[in-house]
């Protein structure tokens, strides 16, 4: 898969692109990251990329003749027809893991990171098809939330986790919360692994977990635990 971002900081992406599990990913060809400075296709003297409102309002919105100039020099560039295009917004649909697999299907992503008070909405009308939020609070701009898409969708494209690093037990799986973990040692300031998890018997361990899971799901989202039961 590739990601390409579009940004106006985008040395934000390389240092996280450069450790872990993202870094190893690009490694093994899994994944390729692309990413493009918005203000260096604009075509103002002083390389310009925002202005006023009209009918007036505090802030600045992002002018769309640079962002369109990114996009055609990308889909020119790689020879990428229909490609998903996703605003990270706080007005989009909730980034979710449901969202994440979908996405992880495709060939290309395009990310777009606004600033100021957004874009300009004739961007959003002709380019972007989908608009994701990563909760209802609002940020600075969208370098944080398109680098929570990059991980969330790239852990799911095959062989980017190792086995021990598997994501088919994690949380959300069936609308559930994860189960707690432990490790060595077995006693730690008083407090002692479950017996069940030392018995040796895998489906009481399963069986444990499963029960875990259903237990903190309905203490802690009662809304996912609502959807687990159906």
């Amino acid at each position: 898969m590739r990601f390409h971002i579009m940004t106006l900081f985008p040395d934000i992406f390389n240092s996280y692109m450069s450790e872990s599990i993202m870094k190893r990913a690009i490694e093994k060809g899994k994944i390729e990251v692309f990413i493009y400075n918005i203000r260096d296709f604009s075509n103002s003297k002083h390389k310009k990329v925002d202005d006023y409102p009209f009918g007036g309002g505090a802030g600045m919105v992002m002018t769309p003749q640079p962002i369109y100039d990114t996009y055609k020099h990308i889909i020119d560039t790689h020879g990428i027809n229909n490609p998903r295009v996703i605003y990270l917004t706080p007005k989009g649909k909730v980034h979710s893991q449901s969202i994440a697999q979908e996405f992880s299907t495709e060939e290309d992503i395009i990310l777009l990171c606004g600033h100021y008070e957004g874009i300009d909405q004739r961007i959003i009308d002709l380019i972007v098809t989908d608009e994701i939020s990563i909760g209802d609070y609002v940020l600075t701009g969208g370098e944080l939330p398109a680098l929570i898409l990059i991980d969330s969708i790239s852990r799911l494209i095959p062989g980017v986790l190792s086995q021990n690093e598997s994501f088919e037990e994690e949380s959300f799986k069936d609308n559930l919360l994860e189960y707690p973990h432990y490790t060595r040692p077995r006693e730690f300031m008083g407090l002692e692994v479950p017996d069940v998890l030392l018995s040796g018997n895998h489906k009481n361990v399963d069986n444990w977990r499963h029960e875990q899971s259903i237990k903190i799901t309905k203490e802690r989202r009662p809304d996912l635990y609502k959807k687990a039961c159906k």
